[in-house]
C-alpha cells in the first residue's frame, strides 16, 4: 500500500516572470568572486603541487567559466544594462558607465593574456607560465572586484530603477490603450 502523498495539491496559478535581468546579472557577480577564488587556489596549488590533476580540474573551471560567462554577462550588460543609462543627464552615472565599459576592455585584455595559460594547465601541457599567472591575478581580481562594487554600489540601483519606471510606464500605456 502506498502512503499518501502528505503536501496538500497545489493550485494552478500563472507563471511568474521571468526573473528580471539586472537579478541575474548581481548572481554572475556572486559567481565571479567564487571564481576568482577558485583562480586564486589554483596559483597557490600549482606554486605547492604543480600542475598535477587538481589543478587540471581546477585550471578548466576557472577557464571556462570566465571565457564562456564571464565574457557573456558583460555582452549582456552592454546590451541591456548600459545603453538606457548613456543617455541619462546624470553626468555621474554617465561617467560611471563609461568606466565600466573600459572595465571590461581591459579584463578582455587581461582574460586574453591569461586564457591561454589556464588553458595549457587544463590540458595537461608543460607550457604554462606559472610567473605571468602569479603577477597577472592580483590585478586581474583587482579590477574585477572594483568593477563589481562600483557596479552593485551605484550602477545597478539606478538601472534597477530605470528598468522598474519602463515596466511601470510600459503598463499604463497598456491599460491606457485597454
Amino acid at each position: 500500500m502506498t502512503p499518501p502523498d502528505p503536501r496538500t495539491p497545489r493550485p494552478d496559478r500563472p507563471a511568474a516572470p521571468p526573473l528580471p535581468a539586472i537579478e541575474a546579472l548581481h548572481d554572475e557577480h556572486r559567481a565571479m568572486l567564487e571564481h576568482m577564488a577558485l583562480f586564486d587556489e589554483l596559483v597557490g596549488h600549482l606554486l605547492e603541487d604543480g600542475a598535477d590533476g587538481r589543478a587540471r580540474e581546477l585550471a578548466a573551471r576557472v577557464r571556462d567559466f570566465f571565457d564562456i560567462h564571464a565574457r557573456a554577462h558583460h555582452a549582456e550588460e552592454e546590451r541591456v544594462v548600459f545603453p538606457p543609462l548613456l543617455a541619462s543627464t546624470d553626468a555621474e552615472l554617465v561617467h560611471d558607465v563609461r568606466r565600466l565599459q573600459q572595465d571590461h576592455g581591459w579584463l578582455e585584455q587581461d582574460w586574453l593574456e591569461i586564457e591561454p595559460q589556464l588553458d595549457a594547465i587544463a590540458r595537461g601541457q608543460a607550457t604554462c607560465d606559472l610567473a605571468l599567472l602569479r603577477d597577472a591575478l592580483p590585478i586581474f581580481r583587482r579590477l574585477y572586484e572594483e568593477h563589481i562594487a562600483l557596479e552593485e554600489a551605484r550602477v545597478y540601483p539606478r538601472a534597477r530603477r530605470y528598468h522598474e519606471a519602463q515596466a511601470a510606464a510600459d503598463r499604463a500605456r497598456g491599460e491606457a490603450a485597454g
